[in-house]
């Protein structure tokens, strides 16, 4: 698929495509979290209109990638025609068709309880499947990449378009959210995980510390005067230090860890807080949001 040789727009299209079935929303979803514009079902006709506003948009939409299928009349014409003015007008772009056999896609069907696109009385799904199969045919011929989702998890899905695309936009990143709270008022009902501090002593007796909280370094220097509380911050920088690196590469976008106890005021903001050091004092790439949701009750 030859390109001018021309300086290249900086917007750059993702046309995504393939069998009906074989996962262009989740791949959609994937490009979006890469930091695309998406759009689903654009009629192939306005795609040249679109990418010429892309490009007057001031670098808000420099990447985008568009969902398109066979239900269009004249599918196969005007979108071999659109690829062409893309080409002409400098605009990079790449062709991603997904497939899978014809039993997971009969499956896939059979558990969504959704018509094929190109159903018609009299046929069946299989009819349906490989009518659809020949009609595209010449698209997959032309496609920079095809992937057969058959065995393939969402997430090794998104592996597999992550790993060839993100360069386009940024690095993958993990943004950590730090909530601390007190279980008096509830538990936050977002976190992934859940640390309980009532186990440590309680500054809150501590009469010349129980009308401060644990941004003060008065509450912070009485914590960790308790051995178990280096043992746990121990223990703990141990085990989310090994979980980051797992959640990136499975591709989790979002990790909100909550820390709690009695009231929210002493020590979760103080270990909370600690994390948040230990965060930003690592090598992960990750962006850190730090809220203290109980600490002024």
């Amino acid at each position: 698929m030859k390109k001018t040789k021309k300086d290249k727009s900086i917007v750059k299209f993702i046309i995504v495509s393939g069998l009906s079935g074989a996962g262009k929303s989740q791949a959609l979803k994937c490009f979006e979290d890469m930091g695309f514009f998406c759009v689903d079902n654009l009629p192939t006709t306005l795609i040249p209109k679109f990418a010429e506003l892309c490009a007057q948009s001031m670098g808000m939409m420099n990447n985008v990638a568009l969902g398109i299928d066979v239900r269009e009349a004249d599918f196969f014409k005007q979108l071999f025609e659109t690829l062409l003015i893309l080409s002409e007008n400098n605009i990079e772009y790449r062709v991603v068709f997904l497939e899978a056999s014809n039993n997971v896609l009969i499956k896939r069907y059979s558990e969504t309880r959704r018509p094929h696109p190109l159903s018609t009385k009299g046929k069946t799904v299989l009819d349906d499947i490989i009518d659809e199969r020949k009609k595209i045919e010449s698209l997959k011929e032309r496609a920079d990449l095809v992937v057969d989702t058959s065995f393939l998890t969402v997430h090794e899905l998104r592996n597999t378009l992550w790993e060839r695309f993100n360069c386009l936009t940024k690095e993958r990143e993990l943004t950590i959210s730090l909530v601390s709270f007190g279980y008096k008022y509830g538990i936050p009902s977002d976190a992934d995980l859940l640390f309980d501090l009532r186990f440590l002593p309680n500054p809150n007796y501590i009469e010349e510390l129980n009308q401060l909280t644990g941004d003060d370094k008065g509450v912070v220097d009485y914590i960790l005067k308790f051995p178990m509380a280096h043992k746990f911050l121990e223990k703990l920088f141990d085990l989310i230090g090994f979980l980051i690196p797992q959640y990136i590469a499975e591709g989790k976008s979002y990790l909100t860890i909550g820390f709690g106890c009695t009231g929210g005021r002493h020590r979760s903001v103080a270990l909370c807080n600690l994390f948040a050091d230990f965060i930003k004092q690592s090598s992960f790439k990750v962006n850190l949001i730090i809220k203290h949701r109980d600490s002024k009750k």
